[in-house]
Formats: structure tokens, sequence, C-alpha cells
């Protein structure tokens, strides 16, 4: 601000080089810095990865400085770094769409969790950090550095964030209506059109668009009324001039594609640890335990699938009531038991979640769950892609198993439940006929869920402990999730920002 209110280019130079000097050696792939709420040694992040990063008072004040910073310079570093920020640092710091419940610091640590972090999750009314107030007025200035103004013969407006958003330019007389599509992980594209009203004053005035440096130009376009644009190269903007007219359309399509960035360290030994990205957004993994990341794969995208859209209607969760508990059919470390009903967004959620793969060739998306009765069915657990539910080969016991060594005892018929409910339904073994997945007669948590056949001795109350009411799956896939393959198993990988309190790794290591 003493270089805006006085001129003094020594200031404007003071500024630039601390973001520099920041940007370059104390951020992580998230925009967000620090630990424990100090900088440390430059270019030695790899040491600082735990519970205890990133403070969200930090990212708020680097937004600011940024915003300054480009109004000054209008360089695209400067934006991209604010999109950055926002999407990774900011957008994330508030626990799904809960107001008032802010996380002060968010954790990099392998395997952490939002809510087993060092301060967790805050309260509406109890908590006060410092970083309740900048957290509460970030979500308040969303759209805050989307459009700047630039005066001159011509009018101009720059456009360095694509967020859906009006822009009503009192100087450049026109409405400008900007559209964003949903970034999805199948669509690698990021699709952005803008059309205009006119207030009919004939002004010509100029739109620059950023292309970020994120992008590439192979695939990328933009039209106005359906005519090419030449487009320049990522980093720079895209500018158009002209007298705007309320028929007017310009779009723009930018290809998003998956790619690695070291951690800001220069120690060999930590060259190998490294954040995956697309396009934009930070990715984390999270499954069960520890895996090898890949084997040999030459590309990401060897061994980085999107998820499908259709894969969200096959989500199920199965639960039972006994006495006033609820209990839900739970992954617990690759066995398959009932435990009390979590809590939406927790570990426990997500372990609570199966897809059910049709064992045929027909449709596989489904407009409600009853369409999946009389089927034949698999059991995907949500937190282990690939792998399947079956019976253990020694006892009746269901445990989770790779899907290529999975034999026939993995297919089961879903069928109405046996004791006759109208919303309940029972899963009958495909291999062993008249054999039921059933839990205990009377019902505890960490109860292990086993496969039993229906027989003369077959004691009381077993079809109501074969039976379970299916439900819409506690967790379900963000539109940008990727299945990674794993020299193990494989693993989900979605947005940092999606996760509310999952156990996730951002940095991986690559040496494997």
């Amino acid at each position: 601000m003493r270089y805006e209110v006085t001129g003094d280019q020594l200031h404007k130079t003071i500024s630039m080089f601390f973001m520099d000097i920041v940007n370059s050696s104390h951020t992580y792939a998230t925009g967000g810095t620090s630990v424990g709420e100090f900088w440390s040694d430059p270019k030695r992040l790899a040491s600082n990865l735990d519970s205890n990063t990133e403070e969200s008072c930090t990212t708020y004040n680097m937004l600011k400085v940024s915003r300054h910073l480009f109004r000054w310079t209008k360089e695209i570093a400067y934006a991209d770094y604010y999109e950055r920020s926002l999407t990774n640092g900011v957008l994330g710091i508030q626990r799904g769409t809960e107001p008032g419940v802010m996380i002060y610091l968010l954790p990099l640590a392998p395997g952490s969790s939002k809510e087993r972090s060092y301060h967790h999750w805050g309260t509406p009314s109890d908590s006060f950090w410092c970083c309740y107030g900048t957290g509460i007025e970030s979500f308040s200035k969303l759209g805050d550095s989307i459009y700047f103004e630039e005066e001159g013969k011509y009018p101009g407006v720059y456009i360095i964030q694509y967020i859906s958003s009006r822009l009503d330019w009192k100087s450049g007389q026109i409405v400008v209506n900007q559209k964003v599509d949903p970034v999805v992980s199948w669509d690698p594209y990021l699709r952005v059109t803008l059309t205009f009203s006119s207030k009919g004053s004939g002004l010509t005035t100029s739109l620059n668009l950023r292309i970020p440096t994120w992008t590439s130009s192979n695939g990328a376009k933009a039209t106005l009324n359906g005519q090419d644009l030449p487009l320049p190269s990522p980093g720079n903007f895209l500018s158009v001039t002209k007298t705007w007219s309320s028929d007017d359309k310009l779009t723009i399509q930018l290809p998003l594609t998956l790619r690695t960035e070291a951690i800001q360290d220069d120690r060999p030994e930590y060259a190998s640890i490294q954040a995956i990205l697309y396009g934009p957004y930070v990715l984390a993994g999270h499954s069960i335990g520890d895996w090898d990341i890949t084997e040999s794969a030459t590309s990401l995208s060897d061994w980085i699938t999107p998820i499908p859209a259709s894969y969200n209607s096959q989500l199920i969760t199965f639960t039972q009531e006994y006495g006033n508990t609820k209990f839900v059919l739970t992954n617990s470390n690759q066995s398959i038991t009932m435990e009390k009903f979590p809590k939406s967004g927790t570990d426990a959620a997500l372990h609570a979640t199966f897809r059910l793969i049709l064992n045929d060739s027909s449709g596989s998306e489904f407009s409600s769950l009853n369409d999946f009765i009389g089927k034949s069915v698999m059991l995907e657990p949500f937190d282990s892609p690939g792998m399947l539910v079956i019976q253990h080969e020694t006892d009746d016991e269901l445990v989770v198993t790779d899907s290529f060594i999975a034999q026939g005892s993995s297919v089961f018929h879903l069928v109405a439940g046996l004791d006759g409910g109208d919303r309940t339904v029972s899963l009958e073994s495909e291999t062993y006929k008249g054999c039921f997945v059933y839990t205990a007669v009377n019902l505890q948590s960490s109860e292990s869920t086993k496969l039993g056949c229906i027989s003369e001795s077959t004691e009381a109350g077993f079809n109501n402990a074969a039976s379970f009411v299916i439900e819409k799956g506690l967790s379900e896939y963000h539109p940008i999730s990727f299945v990674a393959k794993g020299a193990n198993r494989n693993f989900l990988l979605a947005p940092l920002l999606s996760l509310r309190d999952e156990s996730y790794t951002v940095y991986f290591d690559f040496q494997s």
C-alpha cells in the first residue's frame, strides 16, 4: 500500500521480491505456505509435511498480495497463483456446506485428515482462532478477483478467473455473462461461454482473457460468433477488441491435463516427492493403508483412469437396525463388519460405501436402487477400487480381495429381503444357493459378517439378520475423480477441496 500511496518504486520492488521468494521457495502445490505458522528454510518443504501445515490466514494474506501485484503488472503468474490458492487453499477450509465450521491449519502429512489435524474442525460459536476471521471473510470474497478494469483509448477488462458470474461493466457500457461448465474427469476441457448485453452506446472495448500456464495449446480453441480466434500460447492473454452487441458469443475451450509437480525442496533425496494436478486442481489420494503408487508407467494417463459419471448411480450402503441403534455394512481393514452408522464425510462413511457391479453386460445406469433387485452383482468397496467382497476360502466370513483372484463366491444375487420387509434386500451367494450374507442375531458394533445357509437348524432371527435396507451410498465420487493403479492395489484420486474428514495424501513418493 505504501507504493500505491507514494509511487516509490522501491516498495514495488520489495513487494514483488517478497512474493517471488515465497512463491518459489516456501509454497506447497496447493498454493498454501508455512508450517506451524512459520516460514522455515527455503526449498526444504519435504521436512514440513505434517498436520500443522498451511495456515489459512497466510493463504488469505498471500491472495491479497497477489491481487495487488496483478493490478500493478498484469503478469499472468500472479493470476495463476490466485487461482491455485483460491481453488485448493480456500475452498476446502469450510466443512462441506456447514457455515461457521472452519479449519485453522490444513494438514499435508501422508495419511492426514482434516478432522484429525492439529486443531481439528472448529465450531460455529465456540472457536475463535485468527483463521476464523480470515476464513469467513474469504468465503465472502469468492468473486473478489475475477474481473479487473483498465482505462485507456479502449476501456478494457481482464478476466483472470473462470468462475460463473455476471459483470455489469459501467464504463464499458455492457453486461458480461460468464458461464463455466462444471469440470469433470471424463471430459478433459475447461469450457467457458461469454455472452453480452449491450447498453447501446456503440463503445469499442477490449476483453483480455487469461490462458493459464497449466493448459496446453494442443486442443485449445476460442471462437467468436462461431469463427475461430487465434490463440496465444499458455501464460498469455487472449485480447479481443470490438464494439460488443447483445448477439455476440465468445467461447473458450482449454485442455485439462494430468501432471506432476515436484515439492519445493532442492535436496536430491527428495526429488521423487511430487504432487499430482489436474489443470488447477490438486488431487489427493485416499484409500486404506499404504500402497506403492505404480510399477512402470511411462505417463500419468497410463495408470490414472477417469471415473465415469454413471458410477455414482451404482453406489449403495447396506444398513440394519437393532434396538435403537443403526448399523452399516463396512470394509474394516479388508474384512466386512457391521459398524455404527457414521457421520457424513468421515473415513467411516467412506468405508461403508460400496459400488454394485452387474455381473452381466446389461446397462449400468439405474434410475433407482430398486432396479438392482433381481440382478447378479458384485460389491466393490468405495475405498478399494478394483477389489471385491468374497467369501473367505477357509471359513464363512466375508473379506475384501483383488478382483483378479476372486472366484465365483464374489457374485451375489440381490433379492427381496428374507424378512418380508418393504424396503429390505438380501444377498444370496451365486455359488452357494440358499446361502446369504448375514450378521449376528444380537447385533453389536464390529460384528463380523458371514455367509450362512438356510436349513432346519437355522437359528431364530436368521431372516432378519440376512436382511438389509439398501440406501444411497454415504460417499460419492466427486466429478473430478480418478482411479490410480497402484503396484499392490488401486486407490482413489479426488480434489483436495472435496474432502471433508477422510484420510488423504497430497504429496506422493514416485521413487518406487
